[in-house]
């Protein structure tokens, strides 16, 4: 417990909170983005910045936990809500924004599929 308190103690709480509020920006913009992505998801957190943390709640409008899996099988370390929603949380520790974008390549891709 100790070295994690000073990890964030290093890193900075202030630091964090704005990569954070970036990183999850940074993957509603690719998300919205995605062509014709209002066909397969809405995305369900709140849009302001201020009012959310890090992490974006999309809602799947047809073969959602398909999609989950498929993300999960491809790497992507996501959360599986019912009935139909998909969570996604780029942590600021230790994500990257190319870790955001590989994430929405691979969910492309999967939607594609």
């Amino acid at each position: 417990h100790l070295t994690s308190l000073q990890i964030f103690e290093e890193a900075g709480i202030k630091t964090l909170r704005k990569k954070s509020m970036l990183l999850t920006g940074f993957l509603e913009y690719l998300l919205k983005s995605t062509e014709n992505y209002t066909e397969y998801f809405t995305i369900i957190t709140n849009s302001n910045v201020e009012e959310r943390g890090c992490q974006l709640s999309i809602l799947m409008k047809r073969n959602g936990k398909k999609a989950f899996t498929s993300l999960t099988k491809g790497g992507v370390i996501a959360d599986w809500r019912e009935p139909a929603v998909i969570r996604i949380a780029p942590v600021p520790l230790y994500n990257s924004f190319e870790d955001v974008f590989k994430m929405v390549e691979t969910l492309k891709t999967v939607l594609n599929a």
